[in-house]
């Protein structure tokens, strides 16, 4: 059958995120106010208006990947997809372990849930959209915002979220060279230590600590990582560069490091407000005076209406 005469545009903005936080694998994410936003209404065909970064990119409508989840649920659903179109603005980069394909399948989800009159709940979306990613962490901090925790459990997504409202800086040191997630996880080895493990477990249990009672100095001990950062620096060289940061007491403002996602940018948090200085720290850290540095903040997750 086909979808509905569901003719209400639909408003949607959805946020980037930054999974595998310091010790926080596959199992932490954290969303920030860079913004995939669209409006879409019904069509007599598919088009899409892109504005914003890599705009031809988002703007392609073959093997788009909001559309054809769009149109991959409904059909699972029985549903003829309606044609859209989509205007799109994007702040977010693509390829650079910032989330953007979790934005863009959440997007693909809810647009089916709208305009096929699914009904889904938040939990199923959300469901839907961790089997299509086949991990949690960026579509759960997507969709729920702030700091949070997700696991798979018994076929189902348990999560936790806060830290919504901190007041705390971040910032994205983006190269220009973008590193594929199969690639950076096929860094990683098959085994390891008691002793790493431990180590991570210790360093999460302190980070969400330092996110749920607004504790900053606790992120120095809470982002140290034994489990994917130190192989993944391998591919993701601006890492190395920028973690010692950390650990500089002349730098104090710069509170965490961290590989972004899957990399290769590199998420850091900042005292608030931050010294202007903290540009010319990171790319001199970085010894690349045109390193791109985006500053953001912490999102409340998605909104659509």
């Amino acid at each position: 059958m086909s979808a509905t005469t569901q003719t209400k545009p639909l408003h949607l903005r959805l946020p980037a995120t930054s999974a595998n936080l310091g010790p926080g694998f596959d199992a932490l994410g954290l969303a920030m106010s860079l913004y995939l936003t669209i409006v879409a209404t019904p069509a007599e065909d598919f088009l899409i208006d892109a504005t914003g970064r890599d705009a031809n990119l988002c703007s392609n409508i073959e093997d788009n990947l909001i559309l054809t989840t769009y149109m991959d649920v409904l059909a699972n659903a029985g549903i003829l997809a309606s044609r859209l179109h989509l205007k799109l603005h994007n702040e977010i980069p693509l390829g650079m372990g910032c989330g953007s394909s979790a934005a863009a399948l959440l997007a693909g989800i809810l647009l089916a849930n709208h305009f096929g009159s699914l009904n889904w709940t938040d939990q199923q979306i959300l469901e839907e959209a961790c089997h299509r990613e086949g991990h949690p962490d960026n579509v759960a901090a997507c969709l729920l915002g702030g700091m949070t925790a997700s696991a798979v459990i018994e076929d189902s997504v348990v999560t936790a979220t806060w830290g919504k409202n901190l007041n705390w800086n971040l910032l994205l040191a983006v190269p220009v060279t973008s590193l594929s997630t199969k690639k950076a996880r096929a860094l990683l080895p098959e085994h390891y230590s008691r002793e790493d493990a431990v180590a991570n477990i210790q360093s999460t249990a302190l980070l969400v600590a330092a996110f749920a009672q607004n504790r900053p100095e606790l992120l120095r001990a809470g982002m140290r990582d034994r489990i994917h950062q130190p192989y993944r620096s391998k591919a993701c060289l601006l890492l190395p560069l920028l973690l010692p940061l950390m650990d500089r007491p002349e730098e104090s403002s710069i509170l965490g490091v961290a590989l972004s996602g899957a990399g290769p940018s590199v998420l850091l948090i900042t005292a608030n407000p931050a010294p202007p200085s903290v540009d010319d720290v990171i790319r001199q850290a970085a010894g690349d005076s045109s390193l791109e540095i985006i500053y953001t903040a912490i999102s409340t997750g998605v909104l659509q209406a």
